[in-house]
């Protein structure tokens, strides 16, 4: 049996980040659901884990590390996966790119923050679905623009999945959860397609590990 662990939520962007990784480092690793529609990150054992109460959290190489993005870099550093450029002006416009939506689209877009923004509407008609429309198109649009910086070749940034394409492909899941109108972005939707080829990503879908 695998001594990494990942506490996860399968609807999770953070926890989709993690398990594309993941697989594109060739880890084997049991998954245990967090539940966060039953608030099982705020049970004593997860917030043991993580005093945040987020999710996800890896347990790997005997350290029980939280924030997906700081476990990406760690995975980055340890397995060699090359997801962002050694130069560091072209490192700089790539994590720019990935953190326009890990760090700007998705907080705001949080199951937590949806659900406290319906609440303060009074449960106002087409919420939370508006406020996700409200912050996910905009923040796409400008990931569209930011795109054209770089050559899909077929990926966000180069010929093989990088930190951008990771940190985009929850994103546009979300996006069709919510019905948010895409077609338009035609250089993210190349990438799209692309990634949905990819073996690493299919494996991480949320809709392949939904528990049972």
């Amino acid at each position: 049996m695998t001594d990494t662990i990942l506490f996860d939520y399968w609807r999770s962007s953070a926890s989709y980040r993690l398990r594309i990784a993941l697989n594109l480092a060739g880890i084997e690793y049991r998954a245990i659901s967090i539940d966060l529609t039953k608030g099982e990150q705020r049970s004593g054992d997860h917030l043991a884990r993580n005093p945040q109460g987020f999710v996800p959290v890896l347990e790997i190489d005997g350290l029980q590390l939280t924030q997906s993005l700081a476990i990406l870099d760690y995975l980055d550093q340890t397995r060699d996966l090359r997801l962002l450029p050694t130069g560091p002006a072209q490192r700089a416009k790539v994590q720019a790119l990935a953190h326009s939506i890990a760090v700007d689209v998705h907080p705001v877009c949080n199951l937590q923050v949806a659900k406290y923004a319906t609440g303060l509407s009074g449960g106002a008609e087409g919420m939370p679905g508006d406020w996700m429309k409200h912050f996910i198109r905009p923040g796409l649009q400008a990931f569209e623009t930011l795109l054209a910086q770089f050559d899909q070749s077929p990926y966000c940034t180069g010929d093989s999945p990088g930190l951008a394409d990771i940190c985009l492909m929850p994103q546009l899941y979300n996006a069709r959860r919510w019905g948010v109108e895409i077609s338009d972005l035609s250089r993210l939707l190349g990438v799209e397609v692309a990634c949905a080829e990819h073996s690493a990503f299919v494996a991480a879908y949320p809709d392949a590990v939904q528990p049972a």
